[in-house]
């Protein structure tokens, strides 16, 4: 006979999720407004089901063991997966505009497989998404031009915001471009106020590398086209490297540089149901794909 599927109650895996997300036992039972000997028996089910166990108890920590961090990649998932199909098929239809800014970048790398999902989901709601540098989209959220913004910031930054994604940043070149270690570097950005122009100058500055600006872009594509033709070093995450690219670092002279926070923010107060279904869809979808990436 084929073996029994593990016990994937969908209830079971939200309390395990929330408690690694809250901290423990108490502040799940909490959040979930359950008791605690209710999450407790939850997540012995979970783990008698399963034949595993997910937390180490030792001591007045609660790490997860190897087998709790598998599992807890693709609880996400489900749970995500879940509320997409809830969404789809049980909740009234939700209709109106959603407008939304965020970094080019970040839009060109993320955002589209994300967006097209939510259409799918919600084809009456109508998105609105316009590219912009983080210190403008800022100001036109603080004006109410935005439902919401995903901005950059530096990690742990300024308060409010649910940070959805954080990614270390590197020096890339192409392999047309040599590099003199006596020279200064030729760097290749947004301008201002761009927040890796900001990054790329103050690191330099702080490392006392001399540099110089040898093409400045607002544009992705137009950054890329310069790094391309050799004409200078630029910063990028890794998964945004164009083919030809290669990480320029420390071989070079290059100082180490910090990573990089983006943060979702959405207007206080009442808000169509449609912003609130983004919001969660974003935050849900991004999670899941750096479970993903941390897993791969």
């Amino acid at each position: 006979m084929p073996a029994p599927l593990p016990p994937f109650d969908l209830d079971l895996l939200r309390s395990f999720v929330t408690i690694v997300d809250s901290g423990g036992f108490t502040r799940a039972a909490e959040r979930l407004g359950r008791t605690q000997s209710t999450i407790s028996l939850q997540i012995k089910r979970l783990e008698d089901g399963l034949g595993k166990r997910l937390f180490l108890r030792e001591g007045r920590g609660l790490d997860l063991t190897p087998d709790g961090e598998i599992l807890l990649t693709y609880a996400r998932r489900l749970l995500g997966m879940a509320g997409e199909a809830c969404a789809l098929l049980m909740e009234p239809e939700v209709g109106g505009v959603v407008r939304l800014g965020t970094p080019e970048d970040f839009a060109t790398a993320h955002l589209p497989d994300v967006l097209w999902r939510f259409s799918r989901a919600h084809p009456q709601v109508a998105l609105e998404v316009q590219c912009d540098f983080t210190v403008n989209l800022l100001d036109r959220f603080a004006r109410g031009e935005y439902d919401l913004v995903l901005c950059k910031r530096e990690p742990q930054g300024p308060a409010g915001g649910v940070r959805v994604w954080r990614e270390p940043l590197f020096w890339v070149a192409s392999d047309r471009l040599i590099l003199d270690a006596g020279a200064p570097v030729p760097l290749v950005l947004a301008p201002a106020p761009d927040i890796h122009r900001k990054r790329a100058i103050d690191a330099l500055d702080a490392h006392g590398r001399p540099w110089r600006m040898a093409y400045t872009s607002p544009s992705l594509a137009g950054i890329k086209a310069a790094v391309t033709a050799g004409l200078g070093v630029t910063i990028l995450p890794k998964d945004m490297l164009a083919p030809g690219f290669h990480i320029v670092n420390a071989e070079h002279g290059l100082p180490d540089l910090p990573d990089i926070e983006t943060a979702l923010y959405r207007q206080p107060g009442p808000l169509p149901k449609a912003v609130d279904l983004l919001a969660e869809h974003i935050v849900r979808s991004l999670e899941r794909t750096a479970d993903r990436t941390a897993a791969g």
